[in-house]
């Protein structure tokens, strides 16, 4: 008989059967996946995931945790001083051309807000403080991520990105689900059905994960292909962004002292970029543009979520543990 923790137990074998699949369906069966890139249908998958999520994070003992300014210091250092500086020393390994620079400098100068709460779960790290960090990162992110790109590419690159799909996925992805979770938990104390609710919806995180990485990887794959030339030399990119950050982080985490759950959701999140939620940004580019920054974007979700896979063994065993 299927339960809960079994399949959570095998939630890593389940995503990556998925991310197979997702890969080799998307190349086989381009134009039928191509029905799956939708933003509609990416966002209420991702929404319905974070629900599930937040559900499960208890918001009544919340309270001492706002009062850790070191972890809002240390995610801080890590996102918008050591991320910035990494990305602008890789971005040198490009083809310095400003449709490519876009992409990477988009999908990387931004720290996730959404799943990287899921994977600082599934790493032992302390989501409650991850989940209280991304308001103030998307606050910062949307101040920031102009001011890096003028710094790093010119005035007239920063005024092409247009922020209010940004604005609107974060309501969608992050706000909404947050406040029906919120909801359901407080009716679950006065309330059966809302008990029922709750143990339901804990069957959510590992199937709308699973969900969600075939949707954006099989209805991608195709743009994927088409520009297979300039993500080669993109993913090398991807892949020492994850090896290095990890390492810094670490060294603020220790600078700051902070425990290892806590440290942990810092290495996470500065490992962790914005890749769903900015990808509506790419697709508001205009039409010369958008196909090229999306596909280095999505690249960038494939490489991170294979990499996840490993963060969430190696962090907690290895790189930082108890």
């Amino acid at each position: 008989m299927l339960t809960r923790e079994k399949m959570e137990q095998q939630q890593i074998c389940i995503y990556i059967v998925v991310l197979i699949a997702a890969i080799g369906l998307g190349l086989l069966l381009p134009k039928g996946m191509s029905v799956l890139d939708n933003p509609v249908l990416l966002s209420g998958v991702i929404a319905v995931l974070m629900y599930g999520m937040f559900t499960q994070i208890p918001f009544g003992s919340m309270r001492e945790s706002l009062q850790d300014r070191r972890f809002v210091v240390c995610i801080l250092l890590a996102n918008y001083i050591a991320v910035p500086i990494v990305v602008w020393c890789l971005s040198w390994l490009l083809p310095q051309q400003p449709p490519i620079l876009l992409g990477v400098y988009l999908v990387l100068l931004t720290p996730c807000v959404d799943y990287v709460i899921v994977f600082t779960h599934l790493g032992r790290g302390n989501e409650k403080l991850m989940l209280l960090a991304t308001p103030i990162l998307f606050i910062t992110q949307m101040i920031l991520l102009p001011v890096y790109l003028w710094l790093f590419m010119g005035q007239d690159t920063a005024d092409i990105v247009n922020p209010k799909p940004f604005i609107e996925a974060f309501l969608i992805i992050i706000v909404i689900p947050l406040v029906i979770a919120v909801v359901v938990q407080l009716m679950s104390r006065k309330h059966r059905y809302g008990q029922l609710i709750l143990d339901g919806s804990a069957w959510v995180p590992v199937p709308f994960m699973a969900l969600t990485l075939f949707v954006v990887i099989a209805s991608q794959m195709g743009k994927l292909a088409t520009y297979w030339y300039v993500l080669i030399q993109v993913i090398p990119v991807y892949v020492l962004f994850m090896l290095i950050m990890p390492w810094i982080s670490k060294g603020i985490v220790i600078l700051l002292q902070l425990e290892p759950a806590s440290g942990r959701a810092v290495i996470f999140s500065s490992g962790t970029r914005n890749s769903l939620v900015v990808l509506p940004l790419a697709l508001a580019l205009p039409d010369d543009w958008n196909t090229l920054v999306a596909a280095i974007i999505v690249t960038q979700t494939v490489v991170e979520l294979m990499g996840e896979l490993v963060y969430i063994r190696v962090i907690p065993g290895w790189l930082l543990r108890n």
